[in-house]
């Protein structure tokens, strides 16, 4: 899709989802992933996987038959194909009827070759983007889609992986995502256009500045290289290596957040800052790219459609995936079921 088709889609999708001005109508609630409907995949090679598991069952009701049993020893951070298919055929042949969505408790493995692990399972491993990291990628059939059922309207089965570092942290984004349901609060979402000009190439995509009183949330594109103090943030998007100031601000019960940088989900590298930053500034989903992919906006969480579908009731794991037109390298983390605006 050329940048141009991009921005009439961004447009059309501005003015669905009703941005522009306070009297705007929401769009209506959508259906979304019920907790039934998720599959937990513990490493038993991992205490802290399987304690957080644990925990993550008792907070979101998930049948006993949805856990998954695996085990990865040493905590590799990146599979090879022949170990990642071997990997989803012990996933896949534990699953009960009914399931839509899949969650990796555990920080790594996180990349399959050059795919993220997330991409590898949901739409399966592409050898061929490792030859050139940089290509285009496969296209998402589930890109802007409002299907329920992923899984059976496009051979899809969602993925995330909820990340196992510290059992406290892991403990209190759980708590988050349960949170986001309880209750709607003042937001905003916050788009920066900062100095780092690669790394803008979704400014064109961001929202209008408005505010959708019916959601109660705001939306604000700043010329900045950070945000400084705010404690309203529901979205965060930004276009840099490193993101200051994190530790100063508050993020809201589900709120999602990423960067457009080149290893955000090189979870546990150090060349950029890890999307895991954000899960523990106080966010409650994040995306980043395990392999060098360029500036693709393509690549990244597109603004407007992320927001349109989370605001329409989708959940973090849904509203994310259908915001990436192109994920084969990019990652999914977070509690995947948090929904602000699912009521």
């Amino acid at each position: 899709m050329t940048l141009r088709a991009a921005l009439i889609v961004s447009l059309a999708l501005m003015g669905a989802a009703s941005l522009a001005g306070a009297q705007a109508t929401p769009a209506p609630a959508a259906a979304r992933l019920l907790p039934r409907q998720l599959a937990l995949v513990v490493n038993d090679a991992e205490p802290n996987s399987v304690t957080i598991a644990a925990y993550y069952r008792k907070a979101r009701a998930i049948p006993a038959a949805n856990i998954i049993h695996v085990n990865i020893p040493g905590k590799p951070q990146r599979l090879d194909a022949a170990r990642f298919r071997a990997l989803k055929e012990r996933i896949d042949s534990q699953l009960p009827p009914g399931i839509e969505a899949v969650l990796m408790v555990w920080t790594a493995p996180y990349a399959v070759e050059c795919n993220a692990i997330t991409a590898a399972y949901t739409m399966g491993f592409d050898a061929g983007q490792c030859g050139n990291t940089c290509a285009a990628s496969r296209p998402s059939a589930y890109f802007n889609a409002t299907s329920s059922h992923p899984a059976a309207d496009f051979r899809m089965r969602l993925s995330m992986l909820l990340p196992t570092e510290s059992v406290a942290q892991a403990k209190a984004l759980i708590d988050r995502g349960v949170a986001s349901g309880f209750r709607v609060p003042n937001a905003t979402a916050y788009y920066l256009v900062t100095s780092q000009t690669a790394r803008n190439s979704r400014a064109d995509l961001f929202p209008r500045d408005g505010h959708l009183a019916a959601k109660k949330i705001r939306t604000r594109t700043l010329r900045a290289d950070a945000l400084d103090g705010v404690k309203d943030i529901m979205v965060y998007q930004t276009g840099v290596a490193r993101v200051d100031k994190l530790d100063g601000l508050g993020f809201l019960p589900g709120a999602l957040a990423d960067h457009l940088t080149s290893f955000g989900g090189d979870l546990l590298g150090t060349s950029q800052m890890s999307s895991l930053r954000w899960l523990e500034a106080g966010a409650t989903a994040s995306y980043g790219s395990v392999s060098e992919p360029c500036n693709h906006w393509q690549k990244f969480p597109h603004p407007t459609v992320l927001l349109k579908h989370y605001l329409s009731g989708s959940s973090a794991i849904e509203a994310y995936w259908r915001s990436v037109a192109w994920p084969t390298q990019g990652l999914f983390i977070g509690e995947p079921l948090a929904a602000p605006y699912g009521r």
